[in-house]
């Protein structure tokens, strides 16, 4: 539907300034006149709006900012007059986006991905940063790792506030510091792995300056102290300087000092909550059974537990481990995730399902704050904004609401189901109850070692043609809308994956069988269209990671696709050899072949393996 706005409305004029393809809606001399107040709790509800149509105007009641937001999408996405009520489940309810893999967002990208937080109704926006945050006392933390200044957060949290939006640091205080052990300056101060040696001064001055950066850079006093998977706390220099000691002491110990240190800024403070089960529970952070380890558990009070979990589309999971947590403190938060971290393509139709039974759970257990993450492991391939609709979803379980999808298209400029096609680079998930990461370990899979090749299936490479002309197709139907990159890099991504997909499987048969005709066509065709297919994938993802990322991190991705394209160019020239009778053999094709074993799970449908280091080559990298 189409508004005129009150004229009063200049800070709603303001709001959708940075959205033209929204502001049109409310600009028509012609629309319904469109009047907006903002309210009282004790008037609106808690945590909601109202959408109210009476013959002669429109009535847009709010309580925050991100929900007057939602509202003006929800109003402009309508139809006909409708009169719309919503109220979010939970009274904090944000995005975490991690900028700690390589791919750090610039700051008009962070700019942008707040205007959507407010639109879909979040309330705050954190940023993961392990080493990307520059400390001044610090000068190798975040060294050329493009770590953001106290100057750009400090512009996007101002930005943020015109939309209502909250900006949360999250932080690492104990573990998953694994890019500053280079550094003969931290070294001294790893237990073992990436883990802080606890009880150290140096490990209590670094913390320190970390927190004061952090203070000085947000206005939010809410921080995410990290603390998670420091699997190996207590076991490496601590071992060795001070004997065994019981590790949940040990980590007890360290966090009265990070908090300590959080009370001196103002902050209020969550943590990951794994290592207090792990810890009890033998390693296991979904363990089953109830032990008396949780009976040892001391949680300080105004501490609040994050729960994270993303592995599971069943609501009973999540209703039992929630349940777990709050036998240990009534402070619980939920963070679940939007699937972007294993590969160059998201998995927004199992993110889906696993959020729909997360936050199912959430309001069953009367959980109040939730938080969806958006990891980047191994390198940050994926998009930042190949997630939305998993955000869009999850914003509609979290506000019970009936938006239809004609919201998200004013929102991404691409449907919901053509957006969906993303997620189909990875075969065989199109019901979204399980997930792979064939198009990364298929993509970089050596086509003469063929470590995956057992697990490919007669009709992969097919699968990756049909999707990349549904790809050609959106392509051709939006060729320069603000998201059209996604759709061009994962069609270039097919392309190559359409021959290389079983490349490895047919040449290790043609050479096994002598079928020289097969490997000289492999030779002279598929191989140099493959090399051009690649350079034309590496330039598509280049262009997507400089539309969204610091330049900062990039180079790996250079040197892994450019090593890629090296290899199918050795390849060449190696069948080259063969078929022209330098070489009588193959090395490499001579060995038998034994399938897949880097885990026991071998269904291409359910396989995710993301270490680029592992799938290139058994070799050390």
């Amino acid at each position: 539907m189409k508004f005129c706005l009150n004229p009063c409305n200049d800070n709603v004029r303001k709001i959708l300034e940075d959205m033209p393809g929204l502001q049109m809606y409310f600009s028509d001399p012609t629309g319904k006149p469109l009047e907006i107040e903002k309210v009282e709790t004790k008037k609106n509800g808690k945590n909601g709006y109202q959408i109210i149509f009476l013959p002669e105007k429109c009535r847009i009641l709010y309580r925050t900012i991100p929900q007057l937001c939602r509202a003006l999408l929800y109003a402009a996405s309508l139809t006909r007059e409708k009169s719309v009520q919503e109220q979010c489940a939970f009274s904090e309810f944000g995005i975490m986006l991690d900028v700690s893999r390589n791919a750090v967002l610039k700051v008009e990208a962070l700019k942008k991905y707040i205007r959507f937080a407010a639109f879909l109704g979040y309330s705050f926006v954190g940023l993961y940063m392990e080493d990307t945050i520059r400390i001044e006392k610090e000068p190798y933390f975040g060294y050329m790792r493009g770590a953001l200044t106290k100057n750009e957060i400090k512009e996007i949290d101002e930005y943020a506030k015109r939309y209502g939006i909250e900006v949360r640091p999250y932080i690492q205080t104990l573990a998953h510091l694994n890019q500053i052990v280079r550094y003969e300056e931290y070294q001294k101060i790893i237990d073992t792995d990436d883990i802080l040696l606890i009880g150290n001064e140096r490990t209590k001055q670094l913390l320190e300056n970390l927190i004061e950066a952090v203070a000085k850079s947000f206005s939010s006093r809410n921080i995410n102290i990290g603390m998670d998977e420091a699997h190996m706390v207590g076991l490496g220099k601590y071992l060795e300087q001070h004997g065994y000691e019981n590790r949940l002491k040990i980590m007890e110990q360290h966090l009265k000092m990070v908090l300590d240190i959080c009370q001196k800024y103002g902050f209020h403070v969550q943590m990951w909550s794994d290592m207090f089960f792990r810890l009890a529970f033998h390693g296991e952070y979904y363990a089953s059974t109830e032990v008396d380890g949780l009976k040892e558990i001391k949680i300080p009070e105004g501490l609040e537990l994050g729960y994270w979990d993303y592995y599971s589309i069943k609501q009973s999971h999540y209703d039992d481990m929630l349940k777990r947590h709050k036998s240990l403190t009534d402070q619980i938060a939920f963070i679940g995730g939007a699937w972007k971290w294993t590969g160059f393509i998201p998995h927004n139709r199992y993110s889906i399902n696993s959020g729909k039974a997360a936050l199912a759970a959430c309001k069953n257990q009367k959980i109040t704050s939730v938080t969806i993450t958006c990891w980047g492991d191994d390198g940050a391939e994926a998009s930042a904004f190949s997630i939305l609709p998993t955000l869009y979803e999850n914003a509609k379980i979290a506000y019970g609401s009936e938006m239809k999808e004609t919201a998200f298209e004013m929102l991404a400029g691409y449907s919901m189901e053509d957006f969906l096609i993303l997620d189909e680079v990875n075969p065989y998930i199109e019901n979204g109850t399980a997930h792979n990461n064939a198009s990364k370990y298929l993509l970089y899979n050596d086509p003469l070692i063929g470590s995956f090749d057992s697990v490919v299936r007669n009709d992969t490479a097919d699968h990756f043609r049909k999707t990349g002309r549904k790809l050609k197709q959106i392509c051709k139907k939006k060729s320069e809308t603000e998201f059209s990159y996604l759709f061009e890099t994962a069609r270039a991504l097919c392309q190559v994956l359409e021959i290389k997909a079983d490349l490895g499987k047919r040449m290790k048969a043609a050479y096994d069988q002598n079928e020289t005709q097969t490997l000289r066509k492999i030779t002279q065709k598929e191989l140099p269209q493959l090399l051009e297919d690649l350079e034309i994938f590496y330039e598509r993802f280049k262009n997507q990671w400089y539309q969204e990322n610091k330049s900062f991190g990039f180079e790996v991705q250079t040197i892994r696709l450019g090593g890629l394209i090296q290899r199918v160019k050795d390849v060449k020239q190696i069948l080259e050899s063969y078929l022209c009778g330098t070489c009588s053999v193959i090395e490499i094709l001579e060995k038998e072949r034994l399938p897949f074993h880097y885990f026991e799970e071998q269904d291409i449908r359910k396989l995710n393996y993301n270490l680029w280091s592992d799938i290139v080559s058994p070799s050390k990298v």
